[in-house]
């Protein structure tokens, strides 16, 4: 009989398929037990490559911010910054149990690398410290938002959510007279052929960038706002 050489067990890789059971099941299904029978070892072997299922947890999600577009200084900064929101809503649905969750100790290398260079990103192209910080929160928070929202729909695989909709217009007289605004919205956009909940994020994307940008072409001193990197 050939025996089958056993991969290694690194911390990288009790991650990495930590990650793929979440991904499969969910971060509540995810114990120290079931990871370690899914790489072929005992259970307390795990603990030379990470302290406790925190620092596991930890590692995951610096993974997935290893997985964002990191823009770079000197990139233009309104493509760079749409790039990496359309990663990171891509990102996150990939690993829907990665929205909410929040570092446990402190964030991790990968994500301390991501979020400096994004800093260094929009430093370069003008934007003074203040803004910078207020230019992430806003669009962190329209992006992961919206993948919150989206994870949280009943979408089918094409993004639609008409299925969901069309139960509701079953109830058509009573729609009509009790919530008479949702029924028109769902006669004449969500069932419309094409609509996907998925094709408004493009469109508050550019809302917000175009709010930054004008926040931007008017900020005072910006030239030597940019000459500081």
């Amino acid at each position: 009989m050939v025996k089958t050489t056993r991969a290694p067990v690194t911390r990288d890789r009790a991650i990495r398929v930590a990650m793929v059971l979440a991904d499969a099941g969910g971060i509540d299904s995810l114990s120290m037990r079931k990871l370690a029978a899914e790489l072929d070892v005992e259970a307390m072997s795990l603990y030379y490559h990470v302290k406790n299922k925190g620092d596991l947890l930890d590692g995951m999600l610096d993974a997935v911010y290893s997985e964002y577009f990191t823009p770079r200084a000197g990139d233009e900064w309104r493509p760079a910054m749409r790039a990496r929101a359309e990663s990171t809503r891509a990102v996150l649905a990939s690993h829907p149990w990665a929205i909410t969750m929040k570092s446990r100790t402190s964030p991790g290398t990968a994500t301390l690398g991501h979020l400096d260079s994004v800093i260094g990103c929009l430093g370069a192209a003008g934007f003074p410290m203040p803004m910078i910080g207020h230019s992430m929160s806003v669009l962190d928070s329209y992006v992961q938002g919206f993948a919150q929202q989206e994870a949280s729909l009943p979408l089918d695989p094409a993004g639609s959510i008409s299925a969901a909709t069309e139960e509701i217009i079953a109830q058509q007289s009573r729609m009509d007279e009790n919530f008479p605004n949702l029924a028109e919205m769902a006669r004449t956009l969500i069932l419309t052929p094409g609509y996907a909940y998925g094709n408004e994020f493009g469109f508050g994307l550019e809302l917000v960038l175009d709010g930054l940008e004008a926040a931007l072409v008017g900020t005072p001193n910006r030239s030597a706002a940019a000459s500081i990197d």
